[in-house]
């Protein structure tokens, strides 16, 4: 049997202390993957802890299940992030989460299978979906998105110069029969491409806009946020790692939206209690230093940030986490 893709966790030590966890404590993975950061957080938990893991790749969950399902703290459910306050609140355990980890975007090891289609380095069918269990692929979205939108997404997605270009000689072979591997897909890309970036692929930027539109990936980062700060409890710790920049936008405005509290006018003179934030900010955003990104190459997008949700009087567990 073939061994599974390895994984390397991006920012592992510096997500599990910024996630600030007691023995006791209840955590959420939300972006479990093939365990990386779920092993070193049950390192941290004692035997009263628990820890609550979701993916939406059913052979990550597989995984995962395989080598920490042995672990009577260790749960992990199929589905996707967004989902997250309904998994919750069927389980009892909304607004008790006492530290939250989201690591968004694909995975090395959905990355490196030619099978799942998001490379362009082997030749493989044209899927691109993180849960292949449902949705339609890259080839079928290609198939039923018009030139002006697919466009727009090259545009907006990949911050691509030469959208209309591509998506013009996408349709137009589409037109011809259909495209339905990564290898007809690059080419096409690259006959459709005038100039060259140095060292980079010309289709990179078009497999990562396809990729984020076929998954809703920016769709799902808004959904989460909101369910996030409802899960924790008061003092929890929210630890997100974002490897693009539309994403860590989307993360870094509603941090700060949360952080500031309610937007009065700037010129009436509000105290701090009449504005309730709901989260403070900790620290600095980190990156990946030079030695991890030598060692694990993909680690030099990633950029983590951590809030910790501001606790109500009285609220329980709150004067246990403050006291840390």
């Amino acid at each position: 049997m073939t061994a599974p893709p390895t994984h390397i966790p991006v920012l592992k030590e510096e997500a599990i202390e910024a996630l600030n966890i007691d023995a006791d404590d209840l955590v959420v993975d939300a972006t479990c993957g093939r365990g990386g950061h779920a092993r070193a957080i049950l390192a941290r938990l004692g035997d009263g802890g628990r820890l609550l893991a979701i993916d939406r790749d059913a052979g990550a969950v597989q995984c995962a299940r395989l080598a920490l399902g042995g672990d009577a703290r260790f749960e992990i459910i199929h589905a996707r992030f967004s989902h997250l306050g309904r998994i919750l609140k069927e389980r009892g355990l909304n607004g008790r989460v006492a530290g939250m980890l989201f690591d968004f975007g694909v995975s090395s090891p959905q990355l490196d299978s030619p099978q799942r289609g998001f490379s362009f380095n082997a030749p493989g069918p044209l899927d691109m979906r993180m849960d292949q269990s449902g949705g339609c692929s890259a080839a079928q979205w290609l198939e039923r998105v018009d030139e002006r939108q697919l466009a727009t997404v090259l545009r907006e997605f990949g911050e691509e110069r030469f959208a209309r270009a591509i998506a013009r000689a996408i349709k137009r072979a589409l037109a011809r029969g259909p495209v339905a591997t990564t290898t007809e897909l690059a080419q096409l890309v690259a006959a459709a491409v005038p100039s060259r970036q140095v060292g980079k692929h010309p289709a990179t930027r078009t497999f990562q806009a396809i990729r984020i539109a076929v998954n809703d990936e920016l769709g799902e980062v808004g959904k989460v946020l909101p369910q996030a700060l409802d899960g924790l409890a008061g003092r929890g710790r929210l630890v997100i790692i974002s490897f693009h920049s539309l994403e860590d936008r989307l993360v870094k405005h509603f941090l700060r939206e949360q952080a500031t509290g309610d937007p009065w006018p700037p010129d009436l003179p509000v105290t701090e209690d009449r504005r309730r934030p709901t989260l403070k900010l900790i620290g600095k955003p980190r990156r990946a230093g030079p030695r991890e990104v030598a060692a694990n190459r993909r680690a030099r997008s990633a950029i983590m940030r951590v809030a910790e949700k501001l606790a109500e009087p009285g609220e329980p567990g709150a004067t246990r986490r403050a006291a840390r």
